[in-house]
């Protein structure tokens, strides 16, 4: 009976030792593996969006779509140790859920400024070039550049790089623009037809999609604003994600698919300076 009863006892020993690694296992969302070919592949969650045009959004037939998701499924393929899944959000919740890790990544065409570098790592190798310009109505004839913004309402994304532009610019040049925080590129849209804002400031290719999509009637004004390079965001800590994302992006440009995705859906080859 003693001899039963120690089996018994070693038996439950052993099952809860095997529930408690299980469970150390499952951790965080960059902590879980599982195993495909003999080896573990580490699940990467990449935040991205839904509301910017031919960058990551929802297409007709409701699938989330566009150069920046296309790309990390293309980088995906190239990284067999990972396993990548898209997490769509409001843009303005991108760098909160990386910071307190609920993402791994944000691939939303992150450019560098100083906020973003002191928390955050970028990586190396930039994807391509994001030119910001002056965007209106097409029958507004009466704002050529960005010095005509003077008390005019301006419309931007908050924590965007358009919006840290024109509120430094605002500042230092003393412009004395109406800066309008937006809530969603739709609104937007119908704000600068209706003129209850005058002006945004926006890419070519954004420009160019909602003309041809919404029939948006609107126009780019004046020189390039911004001409910088945009690249992936990641903590700190997670160089080496960092080194095979750069990996993985320098053979897809090597490849011509990055060039390639650029013309699909920007339009021409952003992955040169303008």
């Amino acid at each position: 009976m003693k001899k039963i009863l120690f089996l018994l006892l070693l038996l439950l020993m052993t099952l809860l030792t095997a529930c408690a690694s299980s469970e150390k296992l499952d951790g965080g969302s960059n902590e879980q593996k599982t195993s495909q070919g003999g080896k573990d592949v580490q699940k990467i969650i990449v935040g991205t969006g839904t509301q910017f045009p031919n960058i990551c959004f929802i297409d007709e037939k409701g699938n989330l779509t566009g150069y920046d998701v296309e790309l990390v499924r293309a980088i995906d393929e190239k990284l067999p140790e990972y396993e990548f899944e898209l997490k769509t959000m409001e843009f303005s919740n991108l760098l909160l859920s990386l910071e307190t890790r609920k993402i791994d990544f944000i691939a939303h065409q992150m450019e560098v400024n100083n906020e973003r570098e002191e928390k955050f790592l970028f990586n190396k190798e930039p994807y391509n070039v994001f030119p910001l310009k002056v965007t209106v109505n097409e029958k507004n004839n009466e704002i050529q550049s960005i010095e005509d913004l003077k008390g005019k309402n301006v419309s931007v994304s908050p924590t965007s790089n358009s919006a840290v532009f024109i509120e430094k610019y605002n500042k230092d040049q003393h412009l004395g623009a109406n800066i309008v925080y937006s809530s969603g590129s739709v609104d937007v849209n119908n704000q600068l037809a209706s003129g209850r804002i005058d002006a945004i400031i926006t890419t070519p290719f954004a420009v160019k999609y909602y003309n041809e999509s919404n029939e948006a009637q609107q126009k780019v004004v004046g020189d390039a604003l911004l001409n910088s390079k945009v690249y992936f965001l990641l903590n700190k800590d997670e160089v080496k994600l960092q080194e095979r994302l750069d990996e993985a992006i320098v053979e897809l440009k090597k490849e011509g698919v990055i060039s390639d995705l650029s013309k699909k859906w920007l339009g021409d080859d952003y992955t040169v300076d303008f």
